[in-house]
């Protein structure tokens, strides 16, 4: 599978801007929309970073707890078929990561401004502040159908996934050491 990279928009994503968020299941339906402000980064290009604070319940999965409040870093690529947040307390303390195989994020345009979208696409990398991390939903991709329907999807979003524990790994890519 190739995936569709575009940049139209990204020229807007300068330190200071806000920006609303979106996500969306891989059918398209949107499930969730929040602010967001961009952030200088220390990510290399293409990566966008953008802070959001966690707003919603708590979440919790076996290495990490998203809380009201805390602080997401988030990481964004239009060339990449993955984000990550870094998850940090409201006082600063790095919780850990968050990262979704994704569609390669785009920009569209409402009338009141630029709308950063994202389309989840089951497999998610959730690690501690360490580094100790595994792989959700892998159950979901097998029950999905996609291996037979859609066998070069199905191999993309492995390969993001496998390439996302690989720079979690190194500290690379969206995985590069923050601060909130």
């Amino acid at each position: 599978m190739t995936w569709a990279f575009d940049a139209t928009g990204w020229e807007m994503l300068v330190p200071g801007a806000t920006i609303t968020m979106v996500k969306r299941h891989f059918d398209g339906d949107e499930r969730v929309r929040y602010p967001g402000i961009v952030r200088q980064t220390n990510a290399v290009s293409p990566w966008v970073e953008i802070e959001a604070t966690w707003t919603l319940p708590v979440y919790s999965r076996p290495l990490l707890t998203f809380e009201p409040g805390d602080i997401l870093r988030e990481f964004y690529s239009w060339q990449h078929p993955y984000n990550a947040f870094s998850v940090f307390t409201p006082g600063g303390e790095h919780k850990g990561w968050y990262a979704n195989v994704t569609y390669p994020s785009f920009i569209e345009q409402e009338a009141r401004g630029p709308v950063l979208v994202w389309h989840d696409l089951v497999l998610d990398v959730v690690a501690n502040s360490v580094g100790d991390f595994e792989v959700l939903d892998e159950d979901e991709l097998e029950e999905s159908g996609l291996a037979a329907s859609s066998p070069d999807l199905y191999q993309s979003i492995v390969h993001a996934c496998d390439t996302m524990i690989a720079e979690l790994r190194n500290r690379t890519g969206p995985f590069v050491p923050s601060h909130s």
